[in-house]
């Protein structure tokens, strides 16, 4: 049994999406932000950095692993059901799973993480709103290019890669105003949220700011 810590408005859905996807038997831990969005203490009980996802594995035998960040999560979850969401077959296609799979973290959640922090500051807020805003523009437009090539990031098929590159593109469409010059982005957003498999996730959060 996967038990999945669970924060609302946060990367955990992602997981939650991902465990339905591949119909592993799980169980949700539900908490709430504090009034200033950060995480609960509670969390801190769970993992020192007290922060979410968290999984445990109470079905590994002796031990009970216990699991921080969305990628790494990811690739457990896709090892323990023998490749099921993982790379496509070829290298091209395991490099794009490897490099999306880490980018969405790596590369551009910062840049949007930066946008959203100084949108909510008033007057200097604003300037280096304009300032940072081309820097995630241009990774928008990376990911409009490479979505014009194939339905899915890492190949014809999706993947662990879609799932993490989820939360990004959401967060973009929601407080980024993705403009209709980027029809690749929206379609494969669409095709995400069409999926019973996301749309069971989100039964299972509960409320959840990015959905479309």
């Amino acid at each position: 049994m996967i038990i999945l810590h669970h924060l609302n408005n946060s990367r955990s859905q992602r997981v939650i999406w991902l465990l339905e996807e591949l119909g592993l038997e799980y169980d949700v831990r539900h908490y709430r932000r504090n009034a200033d969005m950060s995480a609960p203490d509670e969390l801190k009980r769970v993992h020192p950095l007290g922060k979410s996802p968290v999984i445990e594995d109470a079905g590994h035998g002796d031990t009970q692993p216990i699991l921080t960040e969305t990628a790494a999560i990811c690739e457990y979850l896709v090892a323990k059901v023998d490749g099921q969401m993982g790379p496509p077959e070829g290298p091209s296609g395991l490099l794009r799973y490897r490099m999306f799979l880490h980018y969405a973290e790596g590369s551009v959640m910062p840049v949007l993480f930066a946008l959203l922090a100084v949108s909510r500051v008033p007057l200097l807020g604003k300037v280096a709103f304009k300032r940072l805003r081309p820097m995630l523009d241009v990774h928008l437009d990376y990911i409009e290019t490479e979505l014009s090539t194939r339905p899915w990031f890492a190949g014809e098929s999706i993947s662990a890669a879609d799932v993490m590159m989820s939360f990004p593109l959401e967060a973009a469409a929601k407080n980024a105003r993705l403009s209709g010059s980027r029809p690749a982005i929206a379609e494969w957003l669409k095709r995400i949220h069409a999926r019973p498999a996301y749309i069971r996730a989100l039964e299972k959060g509960g409320p959840y700011r990015f959905a479309q």
